[in-house]
């Protein structure tokens, strides 16, 4: 058994790997300002010992990391259009809290830090799938500050030995992302409009694609990054491998819930990129990883969470 922080835990990601690691019987703290995160995603992980904190403070940062063996440092704003709107307070929750969480980590005996990367730090660059050996050419105020929390950790790991690993997210699905924000992820957005028989938002002509990842191969790649031996000072993706478009996703989506409606289509949102698609070579090789759930079976798991959230908010 090991004690775990994760960092952020309290929202989508984090509660899922709070949750992986409760169940494997490990010791876990969670971390969380709840400025985006929720406590009630906790409510039904037992044993979890939670902290509110802001990260951005450097005493908070060090209590939280007191006696954790491993950090998985998931807390940020993860946002683009909001980091476009408001880069200071995105910057002070992605860089700074980031560079707190590495010196008390560092200072504090941890064994490793896992962060949670993201695949907007390859931009627009028309090479598809999407390789780590890629320069990065970040398109928005929060794509850049993944790559400042990348190169922090590999510095970390060159500088002063400390063990680090970056993990590339690749839009991320699955239940308890939280629809309701304007910056929410478009599965959760989809599903909620379609059940309420709504027309969801485009923003484009709907052709843009993503490697849309279940939540639980994310975990998966996480928790194998905290032990792989040959991961330390890398970055790393962790996806399907596959890629759709967000019209074919609207058309998947509108027929597993059986609603009737069509998209509106709105100009596109400043630094959004246009194709994603994860080269997943890397992580097969340092990590063993392989997808654990495919997208279809992913896309089917989060409508019929979305569903019996719906008929409870309803009934």
């Amino acid at each position: 058994m090991s004690h775990y922080l994760v960092t952020g835990g309290a929202g989508f990601i984090g509660s899922h790997l709070t949750e992986e690691l409760i169940r494997r019987g490990h010791r876990v703290r969670v971390v969380d300002s709840l400025v985006t995160g929720k406590r009630s995603n906790l409510d039904h992980i037992p044993g979890v010992d939670f902290m509110e904190a802001d990260l951005a403070d450097l005493d908070s940062a060090r209590a939280a990391v007191e006696g954790c063996e491993y950090v998985l440092h998931q807390a940020a704003i993860p946002s683009v259009p909001r980091s476009v709107k408001d880069p200071i307070t995105s910057n002070r929750a992605n860089v700074d809290a980031t560079l707190n969480t590495l010196v008390a980590a560092r200072d504090g005996g941890v064994k490793r830090l896992v962060f949670a990367g993201s695949s907007s730090a390859y931009g627009d660059t028309p090479v598809l799938p999407k390789h780590e050996g890629m320069p990065s050419n970040p398109l928005s105020p929060y794509a850049l500050q993944k790559v400042v929390g990348e190169q922090y950790l590999q510095m970390f790991t060159r500088l002063y030995g400390f063990e680090t690993v970056s993990i590339r997210y690749f839009n991320v699905f699955g239940p308890r992302q939280d629809p309701s924000s304007p910056y929410s992820g478009v599965i959760s957005v989809f599903a909620t409009a379609l059940l309420e028989n709504r027309p969801p938002k485009i923003f484009g002509d709907g052709e843009q694609t993503r490697d849309f990842t279940y939540v639980a191969n994310v975990v998966d790649g996480v928790l194998r990054g905290c032990e792989a031996p040959k991961a330390s000072g890398q970055v790393i993706n962790v996806a399907t491998g596959g890629r759709i478009s967000l019209n074919q996703l609207f058309r998947s989506m509108r027929s597993l819930v059986g609603a009737s409606v069509e998209p509106i289509y709105l100009e596109s949102r400043q630094g959004d990129v246009r194709d994603s698609q994860a080269d997943i070579t890397k992580a097969k090789t340092l990590l063993g990883y392989e997808p654990i759930v495919s997208f279809e079976e992913g896309l089917t798991r989060t409508i019929e969470w979305y569903r019996a959230e719906h008929t409870a908010a309803t009934t």
